[in-house]
């Protein structure tokens, strides 16, 4: 589709590792200036290396007033990507409190506080934008110890829908992405034992995980003007998972 992000400040957060780091030098690839967001310094300076052209951004979303005063400094943001999340796996009966609040620190209240500076900043500037929210097909089918993941991933499904129908009228579009499992550390984490692997894999259709490349692919679109019309969905990119 030609799809191009010359001219545009995107910003990718959770850009460390993962998904995270591909999406931003694939948008770096397709001219856009990448502003990659990590707590871990090491990542970073191993994605600057790899595309000098990203601009780092170091700070922890758990910090709440770092997390506004890092992001406020690298505005104006047109298209914003809230990838960084966390996984603590555990039985429903083990999860503890500090468990609890880092995945919902995480995975929806860094996701609200990110957003809202950069798309006051986009109403500022009546100038309209694109938000790519990560979310999960644990969003919308139950994973067994994934309990307090699956909840944050729920809530921020309906934060996105939220946040589309407000924004919305400022012409700002808001979506989510809903993978099966992917290959990335944090898949690895979850889905390495070959048993469990198995009881996923026999209720994807299409017989296997997902790719980076493919998560990557559908964020790019929905990113760009090829999507112009889209707004407020969940996308699953699952391999028919969600269909049966």
């Amino acid at each position: 589709m030609n799809i191009n992000f010359e001219g545009k400040r995107i910003l990718v957060t959770g850009a460390g590792q993962g998904i995270g780091r591909d999406l931003a030098l694939r948008l770096s690839k397709y001219k856009g200036q990448v502003f990659a967001l990590s707590k871990t310094k090491k990542n970073l300076d191993s994605l600057a290396a790899t595309d000098p052209k990203i601009r780092t951004i170091c700070v922890d979303l758990c910090e709440w007033d770092a997390t506004r005063k890092a992001v406020q400094s690298v505005l104006p943001i047109d298209l914003l990507v809230n990838n960084a999340g966390v996984a603590v796996l555990a039985p429903f009966l083990d999860v503890t409190p500090d468990q609890f609040d880092l995945i919902i620190s995480v995975n929806v209240k860094a996701v609200l506080n990110v957003s809202q500076v950069v798309a006051g900043s986009m109403i500022e500037r009546k100038s309209g934008g694109s938000i790519v929210n990560i979310s999960s097909q644990a969003s919308q089918a139950a994973l067994k110890d994934h309990s307090v993941y699956c909840a944050s991933k729920s809530a921020l499904d309906m934060l996105s829908k939220a946040m589309a129908l407000e924004l919305g009228p400022h012409n700002i579009r808001v979506n989510t992405v809903n993978p099966t499992v992917i290959m990335t550390e944090m898949g690895k984490l979850g889905w390495s034992d070959s048993e469990k692997a198995q009881s996923m894999l026999s209720k994807i259709p299409l017989g296997r995980f997902g790719e980076v490349d493919e998560v990557v692919d559908a964020v790019v679109y929905l990113l760009s003007n090829r999507s112009s019309m889209i707004n407020g969905v969940s996308l699953p990119i699952d391999g028919g998972f969600l269909a049966t």
